[in-house]
């Protein structure tokens, strides 16, 4: 075991990636797309368009190139779609536009930036129809999100407080310290009519911590989501809706409970959607709330539906657009408030839509969607036809497509689950090949039939490779309705794992899987999953590859920003309710019976699960020496990894892991043809 430790755990970093180019840069043969051109990828992340349709503008993600870039975030750039179809180029280069909004009159384009002589974000904005850009408004603290007044140039944003005057100057002399969790500062609200005879923006007093703020249409008052302080955890269970007038005063508060999500209002001001939760247990934002703006009561427009809502746009103040995710589809549906009748805009199986932009007065509605084909681009859907209107990748169109399909089975306990399965290039039905079972985190999320490749999921690099992806939707994943998304509460690493085997050998039982070729990776709770499987299910899976995952739940709730959340809607206990319940249900308390070689890898700086976790599944597994182990912490990386850089290097990492004790390993390759830990 030894000597196999010393010559194969190296992730060959330098062999797999010096021959890795730009694909935007080269001709791309069937079977020739490599880890970078994934990491690379480009993909709209916002859009909006005109009254009329006329104009469309949207930002694109543009990553840095690896290898040629200094380290840091992706860039933003701001594009605009004339009348005549053409793409225009508005602010493009090493920038990074967010948060686009045109103006009221629309004639121009709001956006908010950190240019060279900014101290922090600010609002900028550029004429629609062309001309430089120019800075609106710098605050003296960074803008964080902005809401526009429909019929005049008033502006609401949201920022935080200022810190100590004198914190900076003070840390350059070495004074650091910090008081931990007691040196937050509240996000405040501010109102700006952007007169000329008024320089500075209005503070609007609320005794709380301001998360977002909306303006209401037609009213001087603004909507604002407040938590009991910044932490995270108060934000996902705590926080509350309520509309307030321009001095403080509240107008009416919002009676919800648990998670909440995005809120719209109609054009008059007169209706109000909110995304939010059945119960204070309820794992995931998914309902559709009416508010009544009057006492704000609130009720379910779909009570029991079996899917989750994931956004929602008014169509005029009677008709309401909603988005839901139903399995590992998406459909939309057009609501009548009144009548409580709706109707099927857009069948499952066509795309997968991510978010609702707005409606023209021509009727169409614009849409961002992917597909199993690319990432997330521009739609337009009218009553005849669904049209693309953005291609970002291109290249794309010139690399073979591998089979992607959602698949059905039988949990052990007679549970009906799915996934969705990408197949290797060229599978011939019956032929068993390596298999990559990649776990969702949340758990309160699920995998929908569309575009799965990123770096810790590279799917197409994956299949040219010869490998299948299967990626589970084990009970407690959401798209199913609320009952569904809590079979895995107060039953950590329960039943819900036990479908993650289950799904493993239904794959065994179709033809597909190679029992002994198949691996488990995953992220978060999908990271808990794969130390699982390596562990107390070590049996069943020849590798593993876990990312920033939990291996010891007393000590991550000990070490996590969100420990009322596990409380409320994962364990449904505390640690010292049942200490060895905690225990059991941990990976190290099964790692000296792990047979499963696993990589460990973990952003430094993650509060979520804390690197600790990786660091004691490692010493554990470490000490006990029956299994190869390696541990890779990532510098200025938190719950995921973000730098272009530092997501190839873990692409290639996990791919390495997974080609050597899935293929190489398995086939008996002699070990002085395999590759040393050196090549780095």
């Amino acid at each position: 075991m030894a000597k196999l430790l010393s010559i194969c755990l190296g992730a060959t970093v330098a062999t797999i990636s010096m021959t890795a180019t730009m694909a935007q840069a080269k001709d791309i043969s069937l079977q020739d797309i490599s880890l970078q051109d994934i990491v690379q990828l480009q993909r709209v992340t916002s859009a909006i368009t005109t009254n009329d349709g006329a104009y469309t503008a949207y930002t694109r993600v543009r990553p840095r190139t690896a290898y040629e870039d200094d380290d840091g975030p992706a860039y933003s750039e701001l594009f605009v779609i004339t009348p005549d179809g053409e793409h225009v180029p508005f602010i493009t280069g090493d920038v990074r536009v967010s948060q686009i909004r045109f103006s009221y009159d629309e004639k121009f384009i709001h956006f908010v930036t950190n240019r060279d002589d900014d101290k922090h974000n600010t609002l900028y904005r550029i004429p629609l129809r062309g001309g430089e850009s120019w800075r609106l408004y710098a605050h003296d603290t960074p803008v964080n999100s902005y809401s526009l007044s429909d019929t005049q140039p008033t502006i609401v944003f949201t920022t935080r407080e200022a810190g100590p005057e004198k914190q900076q100057e003070l840390a350059r002399k070495g004074f650091r310290a910090r008081v931990f969790e007691e040196e937050m500062r509240l996000g405040q609200v501010f109102v700006h009519p952007m007169a000329e005879d008024e320089d500075e923006a209005r503070h609007i007093p609320v005794d709380a911590h301001v998360l977002s703020a909306t303006m209401r249409p037609g009213h001087e008052q603004v909507l604002l989501r407040t938590a009991p302080t910044p932490f995270v955890d108060d934000d996902l269970m705590l926080s509350q809706y309520a509309i307030y007038d321009f001095s403080g005063s509240q107008v009416v508060a919002l009676d919800t409970e648990g998670k909440l999500g995005a809120a719209r209002f109609s054009a008059d001001g007169s209706q109000l959607a909110v995304l939010g939760a059945e119960d204070q247990h309820d794992p995931a934002v998914g309902r559709i709330l009416l508010a009544n703006l009057r006492n704000g009561s609130t009720r379910d427009l779909l009570p029991g539906y079996l899917g989750h809502v994931r956004d929602m746009l008014w169509q005029d103040n009677q008709h309401l657009i909603i988005l839901g995710e139903v399995g590992t589809e998406t459909e939309l549906l057009r609501y009548n408030v009144r009548s409580n009748e709706y109707t099927t805009l857009l069948e499952p199986g066509q795309v997968i839509v991510q978010n609702l932009i707005s409606f023209d007065t021509n009727g169409h509605l614009t849409l961002l969607a992917h597909s199993p084909a690319h990432p997330t681009e521009v739609y337009r859907l009218t009553s005849r036809s669904l049209e693309r209107l953005t291609d970002s990748n291109p290249w794309l169109a010139d690399v073979e497509q591998p089979r992607q399909e959602t698949i059905r089975h039988t949990a052990r306990d007679g549970v009906e689950l799915e996934g969705v399965l990408v197949y290797p290039l060229g599978y011939q039905e019956g032929q068993r090949v390596p298999v990559i079972i990649d776990v969702h985190g949340g758990p309160e999320a699920h995998v929908r039939n569309g575009w799965n490749d990123r770096y810790s999921s590279p799917t197409w690099y994956s299949a040219a490779q010869g490998f299948a992806t299967f990626f589970p939707n084990y009970r407690g994943s959401t798209g199913r309705g609320v009952e569904f998304s809590k079979l895995g509460q107060n039953d950590y690493a329960g039943k819900e794992f036990d479908d993650i085997v289950d799904a493993k050998e239904h794959l065994v039982d179709i033809g597909l899987a190679d029992p002994e070729r198949v691996g488990i990776t995953g992220g978060s709770y999908g990271g808990y999953a794969s130390a699982w499987g390596a562990t107390k299910q070590t049996e069943h899976f020849a590798a593993a590859v876990m990312f920033v995952g939990i291996s010891n739940n007393l000590s991550k709730f000990g070490t996590t920003d969100i420990p009322n959340e596990m409380n409320l809607v994962h364990a449904r206990s505390y640690p010292w309710d049942k200490w060895q319940w905690y225990l059991e249900r941990s990976p190290i308390y099964w790692a000296e019976q792990a047979r499963t070689p696993i990589l460990i890898m973990h952003g430094e700086e993650d509060t979520r699960v804390h690197p600790s976790q990786s660091m004691e599944l490692y010493r554990y597994l470490k000490v006990h020496g029956n299994v190869p182990v390696r541990l890779v912490l990532y510098p200025g990386e938190g719950h995921g990894n973000t730098r272009v850089g530092s997501q190839l290097d873990y692409a290639m990492r996990l791919m390495r892991w997974m080609n050597f004790y899935l293929v190489e390993q398995n086939e008996g390759i002699p070990d002085h043809e395999l590759p040393h830990a050196d090549a780095l």
